[in-house]
This record gives C-alpha cells, structure tokens and sequence, in this order.
C-alpha cells in the first residue's frame, strides 16, 4: 500500500557451505569471471563433475546451484517461505533498491498488488492501442538493405514503447537516450567484480545511472502529481491509501526503476534471440511470414494476435534457448533439506532455470531451435509444470509476461509485413549469457525489403 516500508532486512548468518564440491577457483574472483564470460559452461561443467547439487563462488559469496525441475518447483513455489528474494539478489541492492523483485512474502504481496493495476485487462487495452499506433513507425525507420547492429536499435526501440505506456513520454522525448544509457549502466554494474564506486569502473557508471534516473522521475513525479494524466506513473504518484497517504517519492523511483528496466531490457533480448533464430531458420521465417500476411490489413487486435499461432511457438523457443534470467537466485531463512543434503540459514541458492530448459530429460535434442516441440501433439513443456519457467514462477513470476508476449507479436508483424531478416555472413552468433542475455557484437542483420 501507499506508504509502506521496503522488505526488512533482518541479519542472516554467513553459511558454511565447505562440504560441498566446486571447480577450481581464481584468486580474489572466485568463479565471478567464469560466470561473465561463460555461465552456462561454468554450470554445465560443474554438474557433469558433481551432479545436481554443488557449490561455485559469484562476487565474493559462496552459492548453491541446484539443478532439474523439481528443484525450480521447490524454491520457487516457496510454501513454506524458506526463501528470501530480496537478500539473494544481492547484487542489485545498490542499483535496484526497493523493486518488486527485491521485496518479499507479505511486503511483496501487497506492493505486488498495487503493480498489477499496470497491467489488468483495460490498461492493457490502452498499451495495446499506444503500441500498435506507434510500432509501424519505428519498425519503418530501421535501416534496409544494409547490416546493421540489430541489439541497440531494439533496446532503443522497446524503451521508447516503455516510457510511452508506463510513463506517457512521447516516442521522441529527448530524455529516452540518456535513460537507455542510464539502464545499460546500471544493469553492466550488477556483476562488476568491484562492487564499489571506484572512479571509472562499471559500478561507478552504474551508481550515476542511477543518480541520473532518481533525478529524472523525482522531476516527473512533481509534474505528475499536479496534473492529470491516464499513465501508470501519473495514476501511481496520484495514488493514495484509505487515509489519503501518497507512495512516498523513494517508493515510486524505486518501483519506475525497476519497471522500465524489466519492461525493455528483457523484451529487447527475447526480440534478438527471435530476430536470430528467424535469420537463422529461414524455413520458420516463412511460417511466420504466411501467418503474418494472413493476418486483417488494419493493426491487429488482441484476436488477431491471438491467431499467431506459430509467432508463439517460435516465441516460446527462443525463450528456452535464451531465457531472460536463466538463474534465480534466492537465500535460505531457515535450515532446509533437498535432494538428501542439509543447508544451513543463509545459504544462498540458485534455481537453475536456463540449464533446465536445456535438459535432455526433458525436451527432445534440446540445443536445436525446434518451436514445434510447443504443439499440442508434442507438448514437451508439459513434461513438468516447471520445465519451461523463463517467466520465473510462484510468486514471483514475471508480471509483465502477457505486456511482452503482446509487445513481441505487434513488432513480428509490423517487421514481417515489410522485410526478410538475414544474416550477414560471418561467425556463428554467440551470447553473453549474464547479467541480461545480449548478443556479442550487436546481432548484424540484414532486412531486406519484401517484393
């Protein structure tokens, strides 16, 4: 509610974790570069030497990974309130302080509560229209006909969308490159080995991103409450308690933060991996290319977007090969046992969403891009209800999930009604797989003009 006080921070011990195996560390960086350079290689190795359970060193703290979808369900389900969301994602608490992923149990609930109001079926109604008013135009303003770096231009482009629907800025406010800029810091700061503000270093670019961001929404925050306006930032700085109390202005900055941080950054890496996977698999290009020219001549509406059958699937794909955040990490309140091992309060644990997608057990040759493995024939993400969880899960699952399953689709046929993708010849795409997937070099496409 209006007012309310962030999640507590009570004192947990430091856990003894010593009696579980772990690779070979570097000095100082325990396994911190491993996992920036080569996360999910750094896990892969370490499950085929010790199983489902063992322990690796990220930022200066020992941490549990615990493999396989029961594992996911366990942790993330939280029945019993065993884990702490707030303490394990400790590395955001200087650059994210007071967002809905930092909050936990009854705090989260509640501010969880008032978040939804951002996306209930009339808001969505209103981001619908916002967006499809808008996408043509951005998508024509791609360059054709040459390569060009696909990742920034689609950073650029979700973030725009995100400050018009969530904070009714216009498409061409000059401020949305220096948020981007600011977004970027702050989120290439999340695993700076150097976790403090040293002149020139990731962290320190990150802190005055944030500096930068409180000022910009403190700003907007006194513009808003003074006038009326049908965003979610205006109604949100309007909004009060059954006893008149506003959200304090830390509130609303900490919220706005985190928001637009989650609205673009992820759904701008989930449109890279599809741009990739299309330019890549010409065969699904046509798929969605048909279903697309398929679709009515005026902007699609939510039952036409309903009717993207294969964009879904292909969507859903390249969610399990790239999920937005392939490692949930958590801190254990009180002592637990799983999978026959004793971990003391404090543990900090990690669900290993990303490599569980990648499981064997699961999904039938589960490296190759095969979106059809999602029709009802095969159903292969129905195997376990936490074998596809690149939303998350439990309480915590993404709130934004259908804003960017809606965002995702009005781009693929605003894009394919007009271009082919392709690739330019060169290396095989790779991907920085943390702190927010991105592809290394930019993703170069070519959109060439449909004849």
């Amino acid at each position: 509610m209006p007012g309310s006080s962030a999640t507590p921070s009570p004192a947990l011990p430091k856990a003894d974790l010593s009696y579980l195996p772990h690779l070979p560390v570097t000095p100082f960086f325990g396994h911190t570069l491993d996992v920036v350079r080569d996360s999910y290689g750094l896990h892969r190795r370490s499950k085929e030497a010790f199983g489902p359970i063992y322990r690796f060193k990220l930022l200066g703290v020992w941490r549990v990974a615990l493999h396989g979808p029961d594992a996911l369900e366990f942790i993330l389900t939280d029945r019993d309130c065993l884990f702490s969301s707030h303490h394990g994602w400790d590395a955001l608490h200087r650059l994210f302080p007071g967002g809905l992923m930092l909050r936990d149990f009854d705090d989260h609930r509640r501010h969880r509560r008032i978040m939804q109001g951002a996306f209930r079926a009339g808001a969505m109604a209103h981001y619908h229209q916002r967006i499809a008013g808008e996408m043509d135009a951005l998508v024509a303003n791609m360059p054709l006909g040459r390569a060009f770096a696909f990742y920034p231009a689609i950073k650029e482009l979700t973030l725009r969308i995100g400050a018009a629907v969530f904070m009714g800025l216009p498409l061409d406010d000059p401020r949305t490159g220096q948020l981007n800029r600011a977004f970027i810091a702050e989120v290439m700061a999340a695993l700076s080995p150097i976790r403090r503000p040293v002149p020139f270093t990731p962290m320190a670019r990150g802190v005055a991103g944030r500096l930068f961001l409180t000022r910009t929404f403190r700003d907007l925050i006194k513009e808003r409450r003074s006038r009326e306006g049908n965003d979610f930032f205006s109604q949100m700085c309007r909004a009060t308690d059954e006893d008149g109390t506003h959200w304090t202005d830390e509130e609303i900055v900490d919220h706005f933060n985190f928001l637009l941080m989650a609205a673009h950054d992820t759904t701008a890496s989930a449109l890279a991996a599809l741009v990739w996977a299309l330019g890549a698999h010409s065969e699904w290009q046509d798929r969605l290319v048909a279903e697309v020219d398929a679709l009515p001549d005026e902007q699609p509406d939510q039952a036409a977007l309903d009717t993207m059958v294969m964009t879904d699937r292909a969507f859903r794909e390249v969610l399990r090969l790239v999920p937005p955040v392939p490692f949930i990490p958590r801190r254990a309140m009180r002592d637990f046992t799983w999978g026959g091992v004793d971990f003391p309060k404090g543990s900090f644990v990690t669900a290993m969403a990303g490599a569980t997608m990648l499981s064997s057990k699961l999904y039938t040759d589960p490296l190759r891009f095969d979106p059809d493995r999602f029709s009802p024939n095969r159903a292969e993400d129905r195997r376990h209800r936490f074998a596809w969880t690149p939303f998350g899960g439990g309480a915590h699952k993404c709130i934004g999930l259908h804003f960017s399953t809606m965002q995702v689709k009005l781009f693929t046929a605003s894009l394919l009604r007009r271009v082919r993708i392709g690739l330019p010849e060169g290396p095989e795409v790779e991907w920085q797989r943390m702190p927010i997937p991105r592809p290394k070099g930019g993703l170069p496409v070519v959109l060439s003009p449909r004849l």
